[in-house]
């Protein structure tokens, strides 16, 4: 390749608008990429945090006594955290002394609602980003082409015969912004769709629990001897 025709002589002698695009891509790429693995190593924490909690619920040990292991862990997250949320209200719940289990249970299952969703907010963070930087990347890049097209076809207006030569650096200059629009989209886009999937996996697997859960203390309230 020419060494006028080089990648970075063409992006060393752009536009000042044409650079700032570019300098906007490669940050979002850079962005996209920081996203993407933060995400990849959280989905796998959580899937791996689910496993081991899901084998010591049903390990067929005493929930009490799972229980008093897991509150006090200020870093409980996930399965755990969706547990040790609703365990805590069923006993407040028998510690004021209430009977009706349809009260408990429903009690529970507010509780356990509202932690499911705080732990489905945890792992969609950043799922914004990677939808805004694959959606308006191709655009954001659209522009710096049209920008550099513009441009080479004034430069071919101020000579008096236009060449291969002289309209082949701009148009150059103005496809390197569209195929950096595309460099920085696309990934955004596959890992969005794939992390997408993964949290939706999740938050079914967490659903799943949350009845399971529910069941097992519905039938230890309506198996209770009265008083």
């Amino acid at each position: 390749m020419n060494a006028d025709m080089s990648l970075s002589h063409l992006v060393l002698q752009a536009s000042a608008l044409a650079q700032v695009v570019l300098v906007l891509l490669v940050a979002a790429s850079v962005l996209s990429w920081a996203v993407i693995l933060s995400k990849r190593k959280l989905l796998a924490e959580a899937k791996k945090e689910a496993d081991t909690f899901e084998d010591r619920f049903w390990s067929g040990g005493s929930l009490s006594t799972l229980y008093d292991s897991e509150r006090t862990n200020e870093d409980n997250v996930g399965t755990a955290s969706i547990f040790v949320s609703g365990y805590e209200e069923y006993t407040r719940h028998q510690t004021a002394g209430r009977s009706d289990p349809d009260d408990a249970i429903a009690a529970v299952q507010r509780q356990m609602r509202v932690s499911q969703l705080r732990q489905v907010e945890r792992l969609e963070g950043g799922l914004a980003i990677l939808a805004t930087i694959g959606s308006t990347s191709p655009y954001v890049g659209l522009f710096g082409t049209v920008w550099g097209i513009m441009n080479a076809f004034i430069s071919i207006g101020n000579v008096k015969q236009a060449s291969l030569a002289t309209v082949a650096p701009g148009i150059a200059e103005a496809l390197i912004a569209t195929a950096m629009g595309l460099f920085a989209a696309i990934p955004a886009v596959i890992a969005y769709n794939f992390f997408t999937r993964g949290v939706e996996r999740m938050e079914n697997r967490y659903h799943t629990f949350s009845e399971e859960m529910i069941g097992i203390i519905d039938r230890g309230l309506r198996h209770e001897p009265k008083a």
